[in-house]
């Protein structure tokens, strides 16, 4: 009784604290507002810092920077002069836009719900945890989207089997947000956190490029390892909650009396369209790869590298189109596109959700061009990498401070993207003055960036999540939520690390191209 009374103490205490980091996180102005506020917080500094003469001397040459004021006359001209080329030329913007096209096409037809059906009720119902799970992993490839599929299909796939659809959306909300960065295939995110990851290690050394593979046996030995733990502590410990352990009543669940088991199994014009999307998904896929393997191919990189090639260094341009393609073949089997005329209005409307992104970045860029123009960045990692080397810290321990640092700091600032694009013009050099490669440090972010993200009512499809809860349990509240996510991305985030550090300490490369050291 004793023990009970304690650890129910210990929950509270728990509670109290992820409301207060609620409470503080709800007092930040929306992340439009907040690179603005950065950007002034940033020219205050550098009129300080330029004034009293701050200047540093790059390692390994005598070539010193200092500090320029970004409010002077000459800092306020540049940044009404790049505002424009800040914004065209910020790595993400094309990456995003290019994805969407093609992804709208393939969600619009209904192509993605019919794939991810298909993946779940492949295996035996007692494996449909660790189905969701890896499936969630696969629908990674469809960036923000895989919470909007992933979720209500978790409600139907449990509720085929007779299981409780709250768990269900809870697995598949977890699965998608606190392994983000996981996946056996390569991702639009992937080639994001590259692109800004290349940016950063340009500063140090211009002729470095780190591709959108270059995590990727990383990322791929991660969706499996994760899709086991997620399995493994919910049927061990989270599935054995009473309110877990039965159907909701009629009274909660207006849709009990419907049968699911319809909804979440194929038909066979589904089963018919899959199969032709599947043929011409390969025919893509096998000319993509004709035209690369041709000796001289104007596909190939510099001295003929795949592993640099326009395709892999174009990942998002070659998935999107993969996507259409496959997304047109399976529309016009089901009558869901009715012919290419129709392609430009779904691809439009694919474009309206990520309005507000594009808004975001449009202010991320400008700080990170401010931040890059006034030399803050430069300062700031060399005397950080001096700071390393006065430590004498061990590169391995550094790297895990990080990823826990970058976790705690996932729980207010939620958006991967908007973070690595602060984060790595200063992570990234720093580590390379060290003599960490920029894929180390970029494997670590991606460790932290992903494992709380299902904790946090900062991240914006924890709304969607309780929302889908709600509909089979009206009394349930963010605690219902984060009761369930909290012991999975602890598990995730520590069993993620484990996996760094074997990583680290074997020396395996990470991906194509991509090294730790």
């Amino acid at each position: 009784m004793q023990s009970t009374t304690v650890a129910g103490d210990r929950m509270n205490i728990l509670f109290r604290a992820i409301a207060a980091i609620e409470r503080i996180g709800n007092k930040l102005p929306n992340p439009f507002w907040l690179f603005w506020i950065m950007s002034g917080i940033l020219g205050v500094v550098s009129l300080v810092l330029s004034r009293i003469g701050v200047a540093v001397t790059l390692p390994g040459s005598d070539k010193a920077v200092a500090f320029k004021n970004l409010l002077s006359l000459d800092g306020l001209g540049y940044a009404a002069k790049s505002a424009l080329d800040n914004f065209g030329q910020f790595p993400p913007v094309p990456l995003v836009v290019a994805m969407i096209l093609g992804v709208s096409i393939a969600e619009s037809s209904g192509l993605m719900t019919a794939v991810l059906k298909a993946t779940i009720i492949r295996l035996p119902a007692r494996w449909v945890t660790f189905a969701l799970a890896f499936t969630s992993m696969i629908s990674h490839v469809m960036g923000d989207s895989a919470y909007v599929v992933m979720i209500p299909l978790g409600a139907l796939a449990f509720r085929a089997v007779g299981r409780s659809p709250v768990l269900g959306v809870l697995v598949a909300f977890v699965s998608v947000s606190a392994a983000f960065n996981a996946s056996p295939l390569i991702t639009p995110s992937a080639a994001i956190r590259a692109s800004l990851t290349t940016a950063a290690a340009k500063t140090i050394d211009p002729n470095y490029v780190v591709t959108p593979v270059a995590t990727y046996f990383y990322a791929a030995v991660a969706s499996v390892l994760l899709s086991i733990v997620i399995a493994l502590v919910v049927e061990l410990f989270l599935a054995k909650r009473p309110e877990f352990s039965q159907l909701p009543s009629k009274e909660d669940d207006p849709d009990a009396d419907q049968a699911d088991t319809l909804n979440v199994r194929l038909t066979p014009g589904e089963r018919r369209g899959l199969r032709w999307a599947g043929v011409a998904g390969a025919g893509y896929v096998a000319l993509i790869a004709a035209l690369l393997l041709i000796p001289g191919s104007p596909l190939r990189g510099e001295g003929g590298s795949i592993v640099e090639s326009v395709v892999i260094v174009n990942i998002a341009v070659f998935i999107s189109l993969l996507f259409a393609v496959v997304g047109f073949v399976y529309g016009r089997m089901m009558g869901t596109v009715r012919s290419l005329g129709s392609l430009p209005k779904i691809m439009a409307d694919g474009i309206i959700p990520i309005a507000p992104v594009l808004v975001l970045f449009f202010a991320a860029a400008q700080f990170l061009a401010y931040f890059d123009w006034t030399g803050l960045g430069t300062v700031v990692t060399v005397k950080g990498a001096e700071l390393i080397r006065q430590l004498a810290a061990p590169d391995l321990a550094v790297l895990i401070v990080v990823i826990f640092a970058i976790a705690v700091l996932n729980l207010i600032i939620s958006s991967g993207t908007a973070m690595w694009a602060i984060l790595a013009p200063i992570l990234v050099p720093m580590m390379m003055y060290v003599g960490l490669r920029p894929e180390a440090t970029l494997s670590a972010f991606m460790i932290g960036d992903s494992a709380t993200g299902p904790v946090t009512p900062m991240n914006a499809y924890f709304v969607l999540a309780l929302g889908y809860v709600q509909r089979y349990r009206k009394n349930a509240g963010i605690g219902s939520v984060m009761s369930f996510t909290i012991p999975v991305s602890l598990a995730i985030l520590l069993s993620w690390a484990a996996l760094f550090v074997v990583w680290y300490l074997l020396g395996i490369p990470l991906g194509p191209g991509g090294h730790l050291y």
